[in-house]
């Protein structure tokens, strides 16, 4: 790693070298929750900007950096605080939808060049990725990531890929039946993109155990899936796949149960390298801003949030380890 990249990345961390990041990059599916905190008004995109601004202008002095997108958060990029690193989003919301893979697309107004004049840190793509679907989908899709990890690399930006593992014949990502496969889709997806070819220099994954059928976390009813033993060493198996630095996303559970997860991690022994969370610690602030305006919403952002991320800090500083420690 060349010293300017190092540097972003150390700009994106904590002086511990963690990555402590607020992720907000989310569009169509905010712009559906706001609607959903009011059912009388429908939300817009201006809603999104003022809700990302607020949450950057909130929420960031108790964080390392924020994840944000060009199409509505560059005023919350401005609006952050000093010392928060920056990450962009590249991809468009969601995926193709009109044929089998969910195929991803790039922003067609962004390029790694244009995101790195904006002053960012580093490049986040999203990539859904069954390991086990056909040979044709899972190899266009690694070429993307090449393109996306080259152009990245050109112009010495740290390239952050975020998967989400899925399986083509499991429509319910949280059901029981994708509960089952989900350790090996997860680990197997960490394995392949920690390959040099893609040029990846953080890797933004999943736990590998939904932990509702995790002896212990279950609820009422539930039938365990997996043994406390079983799943701490799916976690190990996780961290043993790569040898780059890696983060957790909270995969929109709560904050409480994100915390466990993060525990559960350490105990493990996986060298897991921080977090980019987004719905964990503002999610529950979108019903006042939406219901009772923006002022309400900043309220909770500065009390409830503001919890919730320190909560998220204690914990991070107990679990996590240096990304320094895998890069050089």
């Amino acid at each position: 790693m060349n010293k300017e990249k190092y540097n972003h990345l150390e700009a994106l961390s904590t002086k511990d070298g963690i990555i402590d990041a607020l992720a907000i990059d989310q569009r169509g599916s905010l712009k559906k929750m706001l609607a959903a905190g009011n059912p009388d008004t429908k939300a817009n995109g201006y809603d999104i900007i003022k809700f990302k601004t607020a949450i950057s202008e909130e929420l960031t002095p108790y964080a390392s950096a924020i994840l944000l997108d060009p199409e509505y958060g560059l005023p919350a990029a401005k609006a952050r605080h000093k010392n928060a690193g920056l990450l962009m989003s590249y991809e468009k919301t969601g995926y193709d939808t009109t044929q089998p893979g969910r195929f991803p697309d790039l922003l067609e107004d962004w390029s790694v060049r244009r995101l790195k004049e904006l002053g960012v840190d580093a490049v986040k793509f999203l990539l859904y990725y069954d390991p086990d679907e056909a040979e044709e989908i899972n190899n266009r899709k690694q070429a993307f990531v090449e393109r996306v990890g080259a152009e990245a690399a050109q112009y010495n930006l740290p390239f952050f890929l975020e998967l989400v593992s899925y399986d083509a014949n499991i429509e319910d990502a949280k059901s029981e039946k994708y509960a089952k496969v989900k350790p090996h889709k997860v680990i197997e997806l960490t394995k392949e993109f920690s390959d040099p070819k893609y040029d990846v220099t953080v890797l933004k994954v999943e736990v590998p155990v939904n932990m509702a059928f995790v002896e212990g976390y279950t609820s009422t009813g539930v039938i365990p899936l997996y043994t406390r033993a079983e799943a701490l060493k799916y976690y190990k198996d996780q961290s043993d796949a790569t040898a780059l630095p890696f983060i957790f996303l909270s995969a929109g559970v709560s904050n409480e149960l994100f915390l466990k997860e993060l525990n559960f991690a350490k105990e493990a022994g996986s060298t897991f390298n921080g977090v980019l969370c987004g719905r964990a610690t503002w999610k529950p602030g979108v019903v006042p801003f939406a219901k009772d305006g923006e002022q309400a919403g900043r309220d909770w952002m500065k009390t409830e949030g503001k919890k919730n991320i320190e909560r998220l800090n204690e914990v991070l500083a107990k679990t996590a380890s240096s990304w320094k420690e895998k890069i050089k």
